[in-house]
Formats: structure tokens, sequence, C-alpha cells
């Protein structure tokens, strides 16, 4: 099996398709701070986004972060449509689709289970990635720590945890790995931003017709746009946006073991916003996890 995709080594900044930029002090942040910077927007972002749910539903909370996100990037980016091959669009696509699976898991698992350990269950997607893409067999030895995390997390069978819930965010960290690749390839074969909001545009449109059918004409109301726009600009725009940058300077894989850090910040979000404590056994789950991918990253950075 051929390893995952590798970023060039460099890029220029993020530039819009008609002139305007992106500040350049996002490059000074390095593509390590990128990816941090990102994680920390999603995580606040799913939290806020929780609160919504009560007033729109699961999927008409997706259908708002997607439509406001791709409103904002194809205005700012302003991406070229002419000039692309078959090649190029059906990469684009893909990373579209997977990119609206990823969302509308997510936070259906969300809508279920507390957001900490949802976002743990979902990086064993881009946990097995890492292994899977790594030549190094000790990385398996960090993956089975990540595993033992998430069986404590579980309760030792996740008789605790709500089992749809449960199922929605492994689903959702399938969809992370394959967007961690799709995003990859199409930060190679489209110049700038371009091609994460025509992949946004592609996600929002495939969501449109769930989240009408699922929410209705509570998605016109003003409140709620509001407060979607909102989700958009921090789980989608920001992130999306830094981690595109970030993977143009870091191999696939390393970026996929950053991610597992996300459970921790999380987990603060949950606490700081919505009031979701932790127990001890929970503490200990999601510091394996963290554990595994801090692991995993010196097992990275000792390659190169």
């Amino acid at each position: 099996m051929s390893t995952s995709p590798t970023a060039p080594p460099s890029s220029p900044p993020l530039v819009s398709g008609g002139g305007g930029r992106t500040p350049r002090r996002f490059g000074s942040l390095g593509p390590v701070g990128l990816v941090f910077a990102g994680g920390v927007s999603v995580q606040f972002g799913g939290a806020l986004a929780v609160t919504l749910m009560p007033r729109a539903g699961a999927l008409g909370v997706v259908t708002l972060r997607l439509l406001a996100a791709a409103l904002v990037l194809l205005v700012v980016c302003r991406p070229r449509l002419r000039g692309h091959s078959r090649t190029d669009w059906g990469t684009v696509i893909v990373f579209g689709i997977t990119m609206g699976a990823m969302n509308g898991l997510f936070y259906e698992a969300v809508a279920r289970i507390p957001l900490g350990a949802a976002v743990t269950l979902e990086v064993l997607g881009p946990l097995s990635l890492s292994v899977l893409a790594s030549r190094r067999a000790v990385n398996a030895l960090w993956a089975g720590l990540a595993l033992l995390g998430v069986f404590l997390l579980g309760g030792g069978g996740f008789g605790d945890l709500d089992l749809p819930g449960t199922a929605f965010a492994l689903a959702a960290g399938a969809m992370w790995a394959a967007y961690i690749v799709f995003s990859a390839r199409t930060g190679r074969r489209f110049p700038q931003a371009d091609g994460l909001a025509l992949a946004m545009a592609v996600a929002a449109l495939l969501f449109l017709p769930l989240g009408v059918a699922g929410s209705g004409g509570r998605l016109l109301d003003p409140v709620t746009i509001a407060l979607g726009s909102a989700v958009a600009l921090l789980s989608s725009v920001l992130p999306y946006t830094l981690e595109l940058l970030a993977l143009r300077r870091l191999p696939a894989p390393t970026f996929a073991i950053l991610m597992s850090l996300e459970p921790a910040i999380a987990a603060t979000a949950g606490f700081l916003i919505l009031g979701q404590t932790l127990s001890p056994v929970q503490t200990l789950a999601i510091a394996l996890v963290i554990a595994a991918s801090m692991g995993a990253v010196r097992t990275q950075v000792g390659r190169g």
C-alpha cells in the first residue's frame, strides 16, 4: 500500500482569486501552530453548534455551517472555474462529498454524546491513517495506546455511551481520514484556497436538501442564521484554511497525528461552553489518546 501524499515543503501565502490576501502572519505560526490554531477554532465552534441544535437540529446546523462557509470562501477566493482537468474536478468533488459527510456524521454524534467523547472516537480515523501510512512498526504501539484510551472512554465496552452516537462518531472518523487525504490532493491541484472554496460549495449543495427536510422554516430565523454563520467561520472557514496551509508544509501522516490533540481541546470547549464534565476515567482515556499522539509525533520527527 502506498503512503499518503506528502505536501510540497513550502508554498506561497494564501491569496484570494481576486487579489486579496490572507494575512502573512498565518504563515509565521509554522505548520504545527497552524494545525493547533485550527483545532482550537473548530472545537469551540463545535461547542457553539451544540447550543444551536435545539433551534435548528443537527442537520440544520450542518446546512447553515456549510452554506455560510461556502459563501464566504467563494466571495473571498473567487476561484477560477476554467482551466482545470477532469481529474482536478473529480478530486475537488470527492473532497466536497467527504467534507459534507464528515460534518453531518459528527454533528449527529455530538447531538447524542459529549463533545470530548465524540472527538476522541473520531480521531481513530486519523490515527488509523497514520499507522497504515507509516513504515515504522512503533506507530502500532502508539495506536494501541490510543485504542486503550478509547476503550476506557467507553467504560470498557461503550455501555456508558449512546450506541448510535458512538457509531456516528466512528463513521465521522473514517471521513476525517479521507478528508486529510483529499485536502492534501486538492491543495496541490488548485492554487491557494480555490479548491477548498469549490469543495465547500459542493458539500453545501449536496447537504441542502437534507437540511431543508430536517429543519424546514427554522433555517430562516435571523438569530439561527447569525449563530450558524458564526459556527461556519469558527468551524469551517478559519480551521479548514489553516489546515490547508499546514498540509502544504506537513506530510499527511504527521498532520493526521496532530489531529489527535483535538480531544483535549474538545473536552475543554465542552466544559467551558456546555458545562460537560469528565469523570477521572474519561480524563485518563483522553490523556492516553494525547500521549499516543505525542509519541507518534516524536516518531515522525525522528524519521526526519
